[in-house]
This record gives structure tokens, C-alpha cells and sequence, in this order.
């Protein structure tokens, strides 16, 4: 059983990583480029899709992380998963409190209606975001470390 769930945990992980971070080096560039209405819509798209996506995913990681964290008690590979899980928890608790408050202004913005500080708040969102990414890639490295160690 924990080697199934290892695999599991590992893809779910893997994968959310994988989108934060072409959010971050791919997508998040590519919307900067483009004409102001362009990247208004762009984001506010992406923030809508990916937010009601992102939480399910999140949790889901979490509680997979904690579940191995728990069937590996004991082993060499429990002390990688329980800081894996603890670190996915830490990005859980940065979304929610400083970038989904963020996230829920973006998704409104139009090119036509949008705050004076919009650039800004842009700003901030993408800086918090690499935050979160660097806590996931170091995550995603100790669930692969726990998973091998099985």
C-alpha cells in the first residue's frame, strides 16, 4: 500500500509543482508581453480556471502527503514525507492568506474596470508565487527522497 500511494503522491505533487511553475516562468512572462487589454483578460481567465482547480489540488496533495507521512511512521522515509507534507501545508496557507485575496480582485479586473495599483498587485501576486513555488519544488524533491528511501 505505501508504495501505491507513494506513486500517487509523487504525480499529484509532481504535477502541481509542474503547473505553478509554468505559471511562473512560462504563462505570467508570456501575459506581461501582451497589450494591456490582453494580459487584463489572460489573467483574470487564468485566475478564475485555475482557482477553482488549484484548492482541490492543493488539499488533495496535502492530505495524500499526510497519509504517506502517516503508513511510513517509523521509517527512514517518514521524516522527508512529513516535511514534504509540512511544506505543501505552509504553501496552502500562503495562498490562502496573500494570494488569494489577490486572486479574487484579479479575476474581476476588465480592461475597462480595473484598480489604479492593478500593475502592482500584479506585482505582488508573482513575487508571492515564486515563494510558493521555491516551498513546492523543495516539497516535490523530499516526497521523491521519501518515495525512494521505501
Amino acid at each position: 500500500m505505501p508504495s501505491v500511494l507513494a506513486v500517487i503522491a509523487t504525480t499529484s505533487t509532481g504535477l502541481l509543482v509542474g503547473v505553478e511553475l509554468a505559471v511562473a516562468v512560462v504563462l505570467n512572462p508570456i501575459l506581461r508581453g501582451l497589450p494591456f487589454a490582453a494580459a487584463i483578460a489572460g489573467r483574470a481567465h487564468g485566475g478564475r480556471m485555475l482557482g477553482r482547480a488549484m484548492p482541490f489540488w492543493y488539499i488533495g496533495s496535502t492530505i495524500l502527503l499526510a497519509t504517506l507521512t502517516a503508513l511510513t511512521w517509523g521509517t527512514s522515509s517518514a521524516g522527508a514525507a512529513l516535511l514534504a507534507a509540512a511544506l505543501l501545508l505552509v504553501g496552502v496557507v500562503l495562498s490562502v492568506v496573500l494570494l488569494v485575496p489577490i486572486n479574487k480582485q484579479t479575476i474581476t479586473w476588465t480592461a475597462e474596470s480595473h484598480p489604479g495599483n492593478w500593475q502592482e498587485l500584479q506585482q505582488r501576486w508573482d513575487r508571492l508565487h515564486i515563494v510558493r513555488v521555491a516551498l513546492l519544488v523543495v516539497a516535490f524533491v523530499l516526497v521523491v527522497v521519501a518515495t525512494t528511501l521505501l
